[in-house]
């Protein structure tokens, strides 16, 4: 299994600080998550039928012409190479690991390539995955743009998987309410704008015959009872969206604020915030370890072929989380002096 964030009890177990005693920023999860309301009391009796409830939520919130739910985007991006032919494929890079890791691992020819070479590297793929915005860069592409690319690959029978689980608050770069175009298949997550991580669930937007064949793979009951519950409330708050949405802006300007004064020029989304290994002259480990041994979780990416070199900082929870990452920051800068 490939290694992701918020894995906290890595961190215990290689650091030795109690679990209570970390403040998490490895994810692009938001902190101020989605108040669950109380579940009906045969949540958890029931077998999960379909909910239209679900459903026709996620499809006014996204606004999406047809939408499928899913136990988590992850479970979709694990089905996808397997309901198609051996393909040639490729994948944006750096970005999500487990796209071109679970192509690779269905027997497909996978090539990754960074963003400024998609358009080249569309006209020889039968299947483009891509993640917009990108994750961890921050990196995004036009919406006609990839209105182009599935035009292309549906004109052979292609896919361009479009994977917006950092899209929620940049609602002018989504794709989802062109989803029932041929060859396009978009994928949305309420795990991040909504910090509903837990629930596992997610949604994928795409024609009607595509989205039957990936049900009848599924298989039933694939999305929990009290996943169908929280969400449907989750999706339908308009109130709380708005003031979410904001609030997220707000503090996005906030930990990219905070980390140029420390020295880092960053790129990202309201959720997180990215800086290269060469942004910080060589020492993302260094940093990475020295926030570790003073409880601060942040996201480190190895180096590795095609892969993101560098450090990824979520937004802090509580205005304790804020300074505690400040005083971490402040630490790093005296002693670089």
């Amino acid at each position: 299994m490939l290694e992701h964030g918020g894995n906290l009890r890595d961190a215990v177990r290689h650091f030795g600080r109690p679990l209570e005693d970390w403040l998490d920023l490895s994810t692009g999860i938001n902190p101020h998550f989605y108040p669950a309301p109380p579940l009906a009391a045969n949540a958890w009796h029931r077998l999960p039928e379909y909910s239209d409830a679900l459903v026709q939520a996620a499809q006014s919130y996204y606004g999406a012409p047809r939408m499928l739910a899913v136990a988590g985007s992850q479970a979709v991006i694990q089905a996808l190479p397997r309901l198609r032919q051996a393909a040639r494929v490729v994948v944006s890079a750096p970005s999500y690991a487990e796209h071109a890791y679970q192509w690779r691992q269905a027997g497909h020819a996978v090539t990754e390539c960074a963003y400024a070479e998609l358009d080249t590297a569309v006209a020889q793929a039968d299947v483009v995955v891509l993640c917009n915005p990108n994750n961890p860069t921050g990196e995004s592409i036009p919406p006609a743009q990839l209105l182009r690319w599935v035009a292309q690959l549906a004109a052979r029978g292609g896919w361009l998987v479009v994977d917006e689980a950092f899209a929620d608050t940049l609602p002018d770069i989504s794709v989802t309410a062109h989803a029932e175009q041929p060859g396009l298949i978009v994928l949305r997550s309420v795990g991040k704008f909504f910090g509903l991580a837990g629930i596992r669930l997610g949604f994928v937007a795409a024609e009607k015959n595509f989205l039957e064949q990936l049900a009848n793979y599924l298989g039933p009951w694939s999305v929990s009872g009290p996943a169908q519950q929280i969400a449907t409330a989750a999706l339908t708050d308009q109130m709380w969206q708005s003031q979410t949405a904001q609030r997220l802006q707000q503090e996005g300007e906030r930990l990219r604020q905070l980390l140029k004064a420390h020295g880092m020029h960053t790129s990202g989304t309201d959720l997180f915030q990215w800086c290269s290994h060469h942004e910080l002259d060589g020492k993302s480990e260094q940093l990475w370890q020295f926030m570790a041994e003073r409880g601060i979780w942040l996201r480190w990416f190895a180096q590795g072929h095609h892969r993101p070199h560098g450090l990824r900082f979520g937004l802090p929870g509580s205005e304790a989380g804020w300074l505690r990452l400040e005083s971490g920051l402040d630490e790093w800068c005296e002693l670089k002096t």
